[in-house]
């Protein structure tokens, strides 16, 4: 055992592992690249992530680096889960939820407790929280808020930073914060704080206000956004500020979250489910924007297309009997409410229902639940193609994250059957239709030199092709280090400095999380990529996304 783990082991609570297998296992995530960690730590209680960032930071200061990576479940698929030096691993024992307020709805939990857990206690006490990934099962929210998760409710309800109230933060060095909104006059105290909070608080203060003009520049026409730091809604115009929004998103590259506070919302289980399909893509994007012009707007609009739907015939015929018949539409498309007033909801169907046979060839409206879930097999399906494989070939989520403004979402699909057709690939694509947020996962197998080299060719034309129509390279899986590259592309040379300051402010020695978010190049990522890609720890659930 090394001299770091001697010393770890000795001043924490939790455990700290260094055996192969350990070690093996935390080497990969849900990405294409392996990084193998000196160590994996297990924290009990927040005086032991303290400890561990208190002496990772004298270690810097005396010249030796040894970067800290966060983990909850592993299913980051940008490889943001991943370092060199000490997971923390969360899930072990960070894992409880500490205050629930019926009356207000707020709920405070650890990192590491299990997303899906969560909502099913808050489903006892009639609430939810709505932007939760299609991962709940097998994540953690202490993992959704580091990448500003989102999911198939996002297009009514907004993205995890929507929901987090305030955080607990373990600083680079060991300095433990509260974050929330800070007034103007409590502002000034923050300011006076003879602390390293009150360091970050002068530096991020100063760099607001002094590039407002740049930052108000920053906001790209999209629903939602899940690259770069949040700085837009640091800085309200009232002079309050608040560090949270820069915490969520961020990928444990600016502080340790060890508490968090969410608001969630009144739950209302009785919903309508339409099942559209579409002949064109012209059509579906009309029906789209329309059906976000409601007065309502729906709770998931969500699609897959044709060439999903016959690949999953083809491995699994019996998967979709007696829910589609072929042959198959362009696009087939699932169309939700669950407004609790029932008048209301009322109203707002019979539009949608309007505005779906205006534009699709075939309808069917669902309110009951069993017969529900049979319609939401249609979407679910994605995770059959996720999770097959051909000998080395399997589906890489390389370029799966992508979203633009709505009104290009027939431009932005037309383009990724071209991009997928020159490189010879097959295309199935799913997603968030109501976000123009898609995912797809082509088939290649990484023990191959040619098909390695088209995996950065397809991620550069993928990345520049979502940028060139004004989206996000991330709707709500983060940057990590797969789309790290393209953030000084996607926001310009102006802005990108303000996140490389950020990350300066937060992490003077570079121990958060370094080559994830910002400086990060694309030979930098090369050698880190697999020689096979595998999410076999995950079978268990069956990886959806």
């Amino acid at each position: 055992m090394s001299k770091v783990a001697h010393y770890l082991q000795e001043h924490l609570v939790g455990e700290v592992m260094v055996s192969p297998d350990a070690r093996r296992y935390f080497a990969t995530d849900g990405s294409i690249f392996t990084i193998t960690p000196m160590l994996a730590a297990y924290p009990r209680n927040e005086n032991d992530v303290r400890k561990t960032a208190r002496f990772t930071w004298q270690l810097a200061e005396r010249g030796r680096v040894i970067p800290i990576t966060a983990r909850g479940a592993g299913t980051d698929q940008g490889g943001a889960a991943l370092g060199s030096g000490i997971i923390l691993a969360f899930p072990a024992h960070m894992h409880r939820i500490l205050e629930l307020d019926d009356k207000s709805g707020q709920v405070i939990v650890e990192p590491g407790i299990n997303y899906g857990k969560l909502q099913q206690t808050l489903h006892t006490h009639d609430r939810f929280l709505p932007p939760f990934p299609a991962s709940l099962e097998y994540s953690t929210v202490g993992g959704a808020v580091a990448n500003n998760a989102s999911g198939e409710k996002s297009v009514k309800y907004g993205a995890t930073r929507d929901y987090v109230k305030a955080l607990r933060v373990v600083l680079a060095n060991g300095e433990v914060i509260e974050t929330g909104r800070v007034s103007k006059r409590d502002l000034n105290k923050k300011l006076g704080l003879a602390t390293f909070e009150g360091e970050i608080y002068r530096a991020i203060d100063a760099l607001t206000e002094e590039n407002q003009a740049i930052i108000d520049k920053i906001h790209l026409s999209v629903t939602k956004n899940a690259a770069g730091y949040d700085l837009a809604d640091v800085r309200s115009r009232d002079g309050s500020l608040d560090l949270t929004p820069l915490f969520v998103g961020s990928q444990g590259t600016l502080g340790i979250i060890t508490e968090i506070t969410l608001q969630t919302e009144s739950y209302s289980p009785s919903t309508t489910l339409f099942l559209a399909h579409f002949d064109d893509l012209e059509r579906a994007q009309s029906a789209v924007l329309e059906l976000r012009a409601l007065p309502e707007m729906p709770s998931a609009i969500e699609m897959v297309d044709d060439q999903l739907l016959t690949l999953v015939d083809k491995l699994n015929p019996n998967q979709l009997k007696n829910v589609m018949a072929k042959p198959f539409p362009r696009v087939a498309m699932l169309v939700e409410f669950d407004t609790a007033n029932e008048r209301t909801r009322k109203k707002v169907i019979k539009k949608a229902g309007k505005v779906l046979d205006k534009f699709a060839s075939h309808v069917v409206v669902e309110t009951d639940p069993h017969l529900q879930e049979e319609l939401w097999k249609v979407r679910h399906a994605s995770a059959t193609v996720a999770a097959h494989g051909e000998g080395g070939m399997k589906a890489l989520p390389i370029i799966e994250d992508g979203v633009v403004p709505p009104e290009r979402f027939r431009e932005y699909l037309e383009s990724v059957y071209q991009l997928f057709s020159r490189h010879h690939l097959q295309a199935a694509v799913w997603g968030h239709a109501g976000d123009a947020n898609l995912h797809m996962q082509p088939f290649l197998d990484l023990g191959q030199v040619g098909d390695r080299q088209k995996v950065f060719r397809l991620i550069d034309e993928y990345y520049n092709l979502v940028i060139s129509l004004g989206g996000s390279t991330s709707g709500e899986h983060g940057d990590g280090r797969l789309r790290a590259p393209y953030l000084e592309k996607l926001y310009g040379p102006e802005a990108y400095p303000l996140f490389q300051k950020v990350k300066q402010i937060f992490d003077p020695y570079g121990t958060l999380n370094p080559g994830v978010k910002v400086n990060v190049t694309l030979d930098a990522i090369k050698p880190l990529v697999r020689n096979s890609y595998s999410m076999d720890h995950l079978y268990d659930h069956m990886p959806r996304s």
